[in-house]
Order: C-alpha cells, then structure tokens, then sequence
C-alpha cells in the first residue's frame, strides 16, 4: 500500500456535533480533514467514525496517526518538505 499524501503538518481542531463522519484516509480531499471523494481509483476509502456528543476533537491531517482519524502527534516527526 502506499502512503496517503500529507494533507497538512497540524490537526484539524473542530467542534464536532452528534452524528457520522468520514475520515480522509488519502490526503487529497480539499475538505480536509473529510472525505470528498478524491480517493476514487486509488487504493484508500475513507473511515466513517461517530461521535457521540458534542466535543472538541483534533483530527489527522498527516494521515499518519496511529488513532486514527484522531491526532496523536505522529505530524511532529514530518519534515516540512515531505508535505504533498
């Protein structure tokens, strides 16, 4: 499998309401961090995830998350240069 482009070298902060959403797992969606579609005919599918109660979450923009779709840090390891 290949890797996902870089989308970002921070987390998106957001204030997520109750319901279902789609995690871009390819780094291409300019709705970032959600699925637009823009993985279609690549090897990656977007992770649908739900939250449960309003809350302010830090979601991947790195796509190298070991949580994901959540932030845990893994951007700060990133140079500048392999963003994509």
């Amino acid at each position: 499998m290949s890797e996902p482009a870089i989308a970002a070298t921070t987390p998106a902060v957001l204030e997520l309401e109750p319901g279902s959403y789609y995690w871009c797992r390819c780094g291409r969606s300019a709705n970032q961090p959600f699925c637009d579609g823009s993985h279609a005919g690549t090897e990656f599918a977007p992770l649908p995830f739900t939250v449960e109660r309003s809350a302010k979450t830090a979601l991947c923009r790195c796509k190298r998350t070991g949580n994901a779709p959540y932030c845990d840090g893994a951007h700060r390891t990133l140079s500048e240069g392999r963003q994509t």
